[in-house]
């Protein structure tokens, strides 16, 4: 056993030297593409930033996920962002992040006109009346409201509701190693982890139901 490893090793060592020339290769050449999709995670991000300031806390609206599903409460919210987090493993080839990431703009795009175009009262605990979070005060120059803080929005923002982001990166992702994936059994898991996720969501009261099904 020792020897066939030892013999292995050399293999392994010149593919994976081989595989990282190609990918520093395809960045040179695709670099522009990876910043402008980059670039338009920020983007994103000040439009969601954006719609807070306009957000007006309300009664949660009926629906019909809430009434079905026990609620996660706020002590395992972090349940839906662990299996969030958990879908991204396994991407690393430099094609394929310029493909998921022309993917995600174009959804975010759509999905920045329609959280402008109707806003809903926020569904998570944070976003109800009475809570110091659900309202941002009006910003005193304009760098407070071009500096963003991406944890703080991603786990404590409000307003960005129709079509739910998390679902737009999870579907993406999954549709991705789906086609580009080897292994059936994984693809099968991951398709399994995308429709668990859409009910962690709902169940933790991040979005509302229609914000999933829009999504999908």
């Amino acid at each position: 056993m020792p020897f066939y490893i030892a013999r292995q090793a050399p293999k392994l060592w010149r593919k994976i030297c081989t595989e990282t020339t190609i990918e520093i290769s395809l960045v040179a050449e695709n670099w522009k593409l990876l910043i402008a999709g980059i670039v338009f995670q920020y983007l994103h991000g000040l439009a969601a930033h954006g719609i807070h300031y306009l957000h007006r806390p309300g009664p949660t609206l009926q629906d019909a996920g809430f009434f079905l599903l026990p609620e996660l409460g706020q002590d395992r919210a972090f349940i839906s962002e662990t299996s969030f987090t958990f879908i991204f493993a396994s991407f690393c080839a430099v094609l394929i992040w310029c493909r998921v990431l022309a993917y995600l703009v174009a959804c975010q795009i759509l999905r920045i006109f329609t959280f402008y175009s109707t806003h809903l009262p926020g569904p998570n605990y944070h976003c109800h009346e009475g809570s110091k979070l659900a309202r941002l005060p009006h910003p005193k120059s304009a760098i407070e409201l071009l500096v963003i803080n991406f944890s703080r929005g991603v786990n404590y923002g409000c307003g960005d509701l129709i079509f739910s982001s998390h679902m737009i990166f999870t579907i993406v992702f999954v549709r991705t190693y789906h086609k580009y994936g080897t292994n059936r059994c994984s693809k099968q898991f991951a398709w399994l982890l995308a429709v668990a996720q859409s009910f962690l969501i709902v169940a933790s009261h991040k979005h509302y139901t229609v914000d999933v099904v829009v999504a999908w």
